[in-house]
């Protein structure tokens, strides 16, 4: 049975791990080869999604199965700088961070009831709508978020100029 916790230092480094399974992730379905795993990736990411959640109104929950930790969800709530407030009404957003769940654990709708958790602590604090940045070759992520409500608002496109060297 899948259990829902927020998160504690005692499961720093389950937390850990799963950020950099995530971005092997990421590395491995990067078609352009712009994404990379560093030696440092694992302490100094950690140390800068920790950082967001505590300066901005933030949660991480997870998800605990058989006393394992199978997946995560890490959200802040967005402050508005002086181009929102002229740009648009939402006067307050969460955002979400990062959604993982382990490889062997997908499938049996971790990612909805993480989801369900960061929605509920982000209505609790009067949000108006939650926003992710999800990783345009990361199909899976992408239809799941649309199964799951959600819907394109803006789009980064890119273009390479010249090759690496």
């Amino acid at each position: 049975m899948i259990k829902i916790i927020e998160y504690s230092n005692n499961y720093i480094e389950d937390v850990k791990n799963l950020l950099v399974e995530l971005q092997n992730y990421i590395v491995n379905i990067d078609d352009e080869k712009i994404q990379k795993l560093k030696n440092e990736y694992k302490e100094k990411y950690f140390d800068l999604t920790y950082s967001k959640i505590k300066k901005y109104s933030g949660k991480i929950f997870l998800a605990q199965e058989n006393n394992n930790i199978v997946g995560l969800i890490a959200g802040i709530i967005e402050e508005k700088d002086e181009e929102d407030k002229l740009t648009n009404s939402c006067p307050k957003r969460g955002k979400i961070l990062e959604l993982i769940i382990t490889k062997q654990s997908r499938g049996k709708h971790i990612g909805n009831q993480l989801l369900n958790a960061i929605e509920t602590y982000f209505i609790s604090l009067n949000c108006d709508y939650v926003s992710i940045d999800v990783f345009a070759p990361n199909q899976n992520a992408l239809k799941f978020y649309t199964k799951e409500g959600y819907k394109e608002r803006n789009i980064e496109i890119i273009k390479k100029l010249k090759e690496h060297t």
